[in-house]
């Protein structure tokens, strides 16, 4: 029987975990270990919920396939688990003519993706979200929301009960050619698949691997419309991305919960988990600026960086990017709803990683850059990796 170990049990691993459980030609013996106390502790806990048609991304590439596949796949999973999500359909909304003809090929991208999406008119646009403003939108039907920590603990919850292990509270300290070393105990392996996330480079270093981009943390900071207000937002609203950053830009949510979210505001986070910025980690903050990848990009879009810094420090911008989308949101209808840290992969030359990176080494596989739709994605990615490369 061949081992398995599992570093990270967010939603990637936890789904990895499952599938090689599941699939009869792994003869999987699989331990998940994990250095927090719960699964989906990090980005898994903290993202948006939203369930991803696959809109954004380049047609053929791995975000793009594996959304496409993975959010059927997660429907299915909390049909069979009874964890509720809606299906709530999203708007896409151009604020200027500048930003039309980036709608149109978003729809374009959206039709090569095998994706249902449809432009419409203002007035279109107001009897889906009655008090969101644009000069043009697009409508995407199949997107939704729901909990991913929900999620992760029910996939958890398959692991241990198709015979697997997830050993929480266990940080990993070393790994040997065999064995992952951890403050819980050693763990031998055959196979060691990294989905550690946030630190998943850190990780492949451990491993014995040098990974082709570094991850930097980014804060996306969120607030949420109190309590009387909730009712402007039916669903989703999303503006015209910046086709340059992996970033969708200040959006509207409808959660699982009824709550709202606005945002996120994406500044660079002072610690890999860095959820405010009072949480600051002096050798992880230093790791971060002296590698070149990240001075190259700061150099780039330093404009940028700095809006959203003086964004991140001010209520009234925040509300103002808000507004852009829904001008009867002030900054008196928002409260603080907390924020989550992406791992974004960068690499020398400055350029973001935009696509899934997952590297194979011998008897070892490195997930080094998934962010969203990576929850979305996740049974898909889970797939991909046992069919596609323990196999190899």
């Amino acid at each position: 029987m061949t081992r398995y170990v599992v570093i990270g049990a967010g939603i990637v691993g936890l789904a990895v975990a499952r599938r090689l459980l599941l699939d009869p030609s792994t003869g999987a013996e699989v331990t998940v270990v994990e250095k927090e106390a719960r699964p989906g502790a990090h980005q898994t806990g903290h993202n948006s919920g939203v369930l991803h048609a696959g809109v954004y991304y380049a047609p053929g590439s791995l975000k793009a396939q594996l959304c496409r596949a993975g959010v059927n796949m997660m429907i299915d999973f909390c049909d069979e688990h009874s964890i509720d999500y809606l299906i709530t359909g999203k708007l896409i909304v151009a604020t200027d003519e500048s930003q039309l003809t980036a709608l149109r090929t978003l729809e374009e991208r959206a039709r090569a993706n095998g994706i249902t999406a449809r432009s419409i008119t203002p007035h279109e646009a107001r009897e889906i979200e009655p008090h969101v403003a644009c000069v043009g939108a697009l409508h995407v039907p199949s997107t939704g929301i729901v909990d991913y920590g929900q999620v992760a603990v029910a996939m958890a919850e398959d692991v241990r009960k198709l015979g697997g292990e997830v050993r929480l509270g266990a940080a990993v300290t070393g790994i040997a050619a065999d064995t992952v070393q951890t403050t819980a105990g050693d763990v031998r392996y055959d196979v060691l698949i990294n989905c550690a996330g946030l630190y998943a480079d850190r990780i492949a270093v451990l491993a014995g691997v040098h990974p082709p981009a570094q991850i930097i943390p980014f804060r996306g900071e969120y607030a949420q419309l109190k309590a009387g207000r909730t009712d402007l937002v039916k669903g989703l609203i999303y503006p015209v991305p910046d086709p340059r950053f992996p970033f969708l830009g200040v959006h509207l949510t409808r959660m699982i919960d009824g709550t709202v979210h606005a945002g996120p505001n994406a500044v660079l986070a002072l610690a890999r988990e860095g959820y405010s910025w009072g949480k600051v980690n002096v050798r992880e903050f230093a790791q971060s600026v002296r590698y070149p990848g990240l001075r190259r990009l700061a150099r780039a879009y330093y404009r940028e960086g700095t809006a959203e810094v003086l964004r991140s420090l001010s209520r009234k911008r925040f509300a103002a990017s808000v507004a852009k989308l829904m001008p009867e949101i002030s900054a008196a209808d928002l409260e603080p709803a907390g924020a989550g840290v992406r791992a974004q992969a960068i690499r020398p030359d400055g350029r973001l990683v935009d696509d899934f990176l997952i590297v194979r080494a011998d008897r070892q596989i490195h997930v080094l850059n998934a962010p969203s739709p990576a929850a979305t994605s996740s049974l898909a990615i889970a797939q991909h990796i046992v069919e596609k490369m323990v196999s190899v």
